[in-house]
């Protein structure tokens, strides 16, 4: 049928008088923001749906295969027995950054049968119109871009090509940009066998039409992935390097600024972030490479511990890994750094854990935190120009919880991590629908933390982005991003800042208040970072290096180190369960200082101790040293549980 009016439904479920008409952003009668909630069709059926036809009485075509629902408020429709097709795209939920999810199913009204799949987070803006197909932007994208455009493809084509899906990657039309970020419009299945081939053969026209800077480049690697028996882990090592080549001949200027707040029903603040506002100083030395957000569970004496420990433990590790980053002198893969994250975040999470044990915590009482963190580890590299460059742009975002992390533009906002929660757990395992999973109790309900868990039982998101354009990284915990506060209210914060008329510390007190305003039930902790990127300096220059000056303590560790082998080149990161055993008693309360003798041989012996433990334990040299940092003691019962042959290298008790 044709619709004549054209309205849409406030999903206020409270609303005496619902209906708007489109185009209003506010409810009329109860002034809440009206969701436009804009699918794409799927199926040859839907293809045959003129627009201004109105679907199953909900769904307002507003042109080919993309469909407004206008109650968004309802529950779309979902069989009891999920159709294959839509397997794939609940697996791949966790990379919904670049790949849409399935909303329901309706008929076509020229057949009964629920023939049509609708999905959301479609590559669709919210006027309703598609983000532009690849080619059709590839030409005048700069360098960086289009390097960092065919990472991301090569980065999907391995998870794809499991579920069969990998056709997906193949045809240009399929492929949508928005922005920096690969969106596929739809999933396409095939039973071929696809090869690594098959995808260099759709980027060789692309190749014509490159930057110069990197044409010859993308040649070569095309020239190898077409090759029989190409191997993948070649092929990404040359496209990373091409990749980082091109992003550091970009200046980058960072800003950080962070709020943590009780609220105003809240007694005790469990969030923890740094940097803060109740910071007496910033560290120089991570500030502004570091930006953590925790959100304690286990109320007073409990999830406050536990955040707090996790943002004390995690910059002394990254103090020390920024310096050994800096040391290197080639550029260290993704793939290894990430193992060195997940390594310091399993050291965090035996800690937390071990203290659960000692103080017979059980059930709910179990002390635990999410976390959010981003740090961005500068390497030196030689760019396609020529000259040395000293940051690579890359910044690597880790999570576990329910606390995020956007990226905001002038022109969208992008969600970069999944919740662990049980709606999440479902989907993922093809079990249900997002939409039909809210539905349950307890959908919301975390599934992993820090400390809920042996570190073996944990999986954390760790993934790597390249800073290329300008935006804002916001973390926060759910005090904000509860209700998408942050997708309804980016606009007002966000885009002032970038305009230069609002400044980073007052966009972060500015949401803060917006949380106690709408989610004053919570704590809430904002912590952002403006990213500079200028166009206007693109001419060589010499960068001022990024210089972290090692403690005493830490000199004394890195030297003891040297000759060891680097705890970067551990490729393999094994489970702490042993270790979680170990780890007790730590205290975040301020302790008189050691005796400077005293601290320099203790410290000899940690790094030689943490050497050994890192072996056989699967842990790192730099998590132990943060535990030795936080608390000695700790050490020595680590050192008590350790077969006696061993326990010469412990410190002695005084």
């Amino acid at each position: 049928m044709i619709s004549t009016q054209h309205i849409i439904n406030c999903s206020n479920p409270d609303c005496e008088q619902p209906i708007n008409n489109i185009g209003e952003r506010l409810c009329k009668s109860c002034q809440t923001p009206l969701v436009y909630r804009y699918l794409w069709a799927t199926g040859t059926m839907a293809e045959q749906i003129t627009p201004g036809t109105k679907i199953a009485d909900r769904y307002e075509v507003i042109t080919q295969k993309i469909w407004l629902d206008t109650q968004p408020g309802l529950p779309p429709n979902i069989p009891l027995e999920l159709p294959s097709e839509v397997i794939p795209y609940l697996k791949l939920y966790p990379e919904q950054l670049h790949i849409p999810q399935p909303y329901g199913f309706t008929n076509s009204s020229i057949s009964d049968i629920n023939d049509i799949l609708l999905l959301e987070n479609a590559p669709i803006d919210t006027a309703g119109n598609l983000y532009p197909i690849i080619t059709e932007v590839w030409e005048e994208a700069r360098a960086v871009r289009q390097a960092y455009w065919l990472w991301q493809i090569l980065q999907l084509w391995t998870r794809l090509l499991e579920l069969r899906v990998a056709a997906s990657l193949l045809s240009p039309d399929n492929l949508r940009v928005q922005g920096w970020s690969i969106r596929l419009l739809e999933l396409h299945q095939t039973m071929e066998n696809l090869t690594l081939q098959d995808l260099g053969q759709s980027w060789q026209s692309w190749v014509l039409v490159a930057k110069a800077e990197i044409a010859p480049g993308i040649g070569k690697i095309i020239q190898q992935m077409c090759q029989d028996g190409a191997d993948l882990q070649t092929v990404a090592n040359q496209l990373n390097q091409l990749l980082l080549a091109s992003a550091a001949e970009l200046p980058l200027l960072l800003t950080v600024a962070g709020v943590t707040d009780t609220g105003p029903m809240m007694k005790h603040n469990e969030d923890a972030c740094y940097p803060s506002n109740s910071s007496h100083f910033t560290d120089k030395h991570l500030n502004p490479h570091l930006s953590i957000v925790c959100d304690g569970i286990g109320g007073h004496e409990g999830g406050e511990v536990a955040s707090q420990l996790a943002v004390q433990s995690l910059k002394l590790q990254t103090r020390a890994l920024l310096n050994n980053v800096a040391e290197q002198t080639e550029i260290l893969p993704p793939d290894l750094l990430k193992q060195q994250l997940e390594a310091s975040l399993r050291v965090v999470n035996n800690m937390i854990w071990s203290r659960n044990d000692e103080q017979n915590r059980q059930g709910r009482e179990r002390m635990a935190t999410s976390l959010v963190m981003a740090i961005q580890l500068p390497q030196r590299i030689v760019t396609n120009s020529g000259w040395e460059s000293e940051n690579t742009h890359e910044l690597y975002l880790a999570n576990i919880g329910d606390s995020r992390a956007y990226w905001i533009t002038a022109n969208y906002c992008q969600l970069l991590t999944i919740d662990d929660d049980i709606a999440t757990r479902e989907v993922c395992f093809g079990q249900s629908l997002y939409r039909q999973v809210m539905q349950t109790d307890h959908a919301n309900a975390l599934t992993q933390a820090l400390g809920t868990k042996e570190a073996e039982f944990l999986n954390f998101s760790i993934k790597r982005l390249i800073l290329e354009e300008d935006g804002i990284l916001l973390l926060c915990s759910d005090g904000l991003s509860d209700h998408q506060w942050v997708e309804k209210t980016w606009q007002n914060y966000a885009v002032p800042v970038l305009t230069g008329k609002l400044t980073v510390e007052d966009a972060a007190h500015h949401w803060v208040k917006l949380a106690n305003k709408k989610n004053g039930q919570d704590n809430i902790s904002v912590v952002l970072t403006l990213c500079r990127i200028s166009q206007a300096y693109l001419v060589p220059v010499t960068p001022t290096p990024l210089v972290v000056e090692p403690t005493e303590t830490e000199e004394l560790a890195i030297t003891a180190a040297e000759g060891e082998t680097s705890e970067l080149e551990i490729s393999t990161v094994e489970s702490l369960a042993e270790s979680s055993q170990a780890l007790l008693n730590l205290d975040l309360t301020e302790k008189p200082a050691l005796n400077p003798v005293k601290e320099t041989s203790r410290s000899q012996l940690v790094v030689l101790l943490g050497g050994f433990l890192a072996l056989v334990m699967g842990s790192t040299g730099l998590g132990l040293f943060a535990w030795w940092q936080l608390e000695p003691e700790s050490l020595r019962r680590v050192c008590r549980q350790l077969p006696q042959q061993m326990q010469q290298f412990c410190p002695e008790p005084e």
